[in-house]
């Protein structure tokens, strides 16, 4: 257990920034579903607003730190690819 002032506060912070990039991350999640299941039903127009709708929130994820950039870029490309290959 911390018994310092500061490791204590540190212990705080670490749940508040666990539960907010937890919730960051399944916020993430949920936009990549939406695209998968539009390239699943095979409408390439729902397709690309839900990625237009998921580029955002999965940079915002990188800015903040939940996530790696080219790990990002990579399932921005593969989903962008999956969809030009419906059309």
């Amino acid at each position: 257990m911390a018994h310092t002032v500061q490791a204590k506060k540190r212990i705080r912070q670490l749940k508040k920034h666990t539960e907010n990039n937890r919730m960051r991350m399944s916020r993430i999640r949920t936009y990549m579903r939406t695209v998968e299941q539009a390239i699943e039903s095979g409408d390439q127009p729902a397709a690309q607003e839900a990625l237009k709708a998921f580029q955002p929130e999965i940079m915002r994820g990188v800015n903040k730190g939940v996530l790696h950039l080219n790990m990002a870029a990579r399932r921005i490309s593969r989903l962008n690819k999956r969809i030009k290959a419906l059309g």
